[in-house]
């Protein structure tokens, strides 16, 4: 294959398992995922909710490493509007120091939870995420070293300063997000599993090049693989997005519709909120395999980062292993042969 495969794991609560239980299964996954041949495998951070465990990656992310030998360990992202730019690139010089080439920042735009957790994590100081270039660009030039002569901050190190940096990504679903990190020069993520529209991804990736035409371009897509494509299309066929649209013009993904409400009443705005049918890449290995081809040449993407939304764990587990580079590889063999 002449792209890469990673894994972003959110930690769901399957089954009725306990939080504890439910971390363990990131961890055994992640275990897992480096024995199968994945590039990376990535937490992500959602707050104040009984569906998904991971609220703060960079803790669990420190775990990981421990707990792996090889694979590359990430955020999928940081939210960087709650925290000071300064912080987290401490928190992740000091895992890139414990882990040398190892460590990936992941930044995320979105809040990671409703309004309520939102003030949570903010307490004492509101952001509406107005400054989110300036914060991403101050934590890129902590990380790089290089804060600017006339920066209030200049002269100030995040420490301990690692041999080896944390990889950025900014993570986003949108063109203007894309053309940002082009900008910036970072590696970018489309979240194609938020976002699903074709055309946008076209137009992040066209403008992401124009900007930073050897940057790495990646996709997080939702992907389900099964022995054959009536298995895989029936552990879909039920899965919804839902997302909840304001006034001001803001529109975000929820797991629920009774978070979509709550998120809502929340906000202090008025809203809608609406269920679309979940784009879901869903099949046999071979025929997502030859989708993730064609979106590779077409959309030139560097790397797929998969997100397998099955509320099931023997399946979710067995898509996983159906689509890592391990099996893609052996079952190309066996084509050939």
């Amino acid at each position: 294959m002449s792209y890469t495969l990673g894994i972003l794991d959110q930690s769901p609560i399957i089954d009725g398992a306990t939080n504890e239980q439910t971390l363990q299964k990131t961890v055994a996954l992640a275990q897992k995922a480096e024995q199968l041949g994945y590039s990376r495998f990535w937490v992500s951070e959602h707050h104040h909710t009984d569906a998904l465990a991971g609220s703060s990656p960079e803790v669990l992310v420190s775990y990981l490493l421990a707990k792996t030998a090889s694979i590359r360990i990430g955020s999928g992202g940081v939210m960087l509007q709650h925290y000071s730019p300064y912080k987290v690139a401490e928190n992740f010089h000091v895992l890139a120091s414990l882990e040398p080439g190892r460590v990936d920042l992941g930044i995320g735009k979105a809040p990671g939870g409703l309004p309520l957790s939102t003030k949570a994590l903010q307490y004492g100081t509101l952001n509406q995420g107005e400054d989110f270039e300036e914060r991403l660009t101050f934590l890129q030039q902590l990380i790089e070293q290089n804060v600017p002569t006339n920066h209030d901050l200049h002269g100030v190190q995040a420490t301990p300063i690692p041999k080896i940096k944390p990889a950025l990504f900014l993570l986003g679903a949108s063109p203007q997000s894309a053309e940002l990190a082009g900008r910036l020069g970072i590696a970018f993520v489309f979240a194609r599993f938020i976002n699903s529209d074709n055309e946008l991804l076209a137009q992040s990736s066209n403008i992401y090049r124009e900007h930073h035409p050897n940057g790495h371009f990646a996709v997080s897509i939702a992907a389900v693989a099964a022995p054959t494509n009536k298995e895989a299309k029936g552990l879909i066929e039920d899965q919804k997005i839902t997302k909840v649209h304001l006034a001001s013009g803001r529109t975000l993904t929820l797991q629920s519709v009774e978070l979509a409400e709550k998120f809502g009443q929340e906000s202090g705005e008025a809203y809608t909120v609406k269920q679309y049918h979940a784009d879901i890449v869903y099949g046999s290995p071979e025929e997502i395999k030859d989708l993730l081809d064609h979106f590779h040449v077409q959309y030139q993407i560097d790397e797929f980062i998969l997100h397998t939304p099955v509320r099931k764990e023997f399946e979710r587990q067995r898509s996983f292993e159906l689509l890592s580079p391990i099996h893609l590889k052996l079952q190309q063999q066996v084509t050939v042969s």
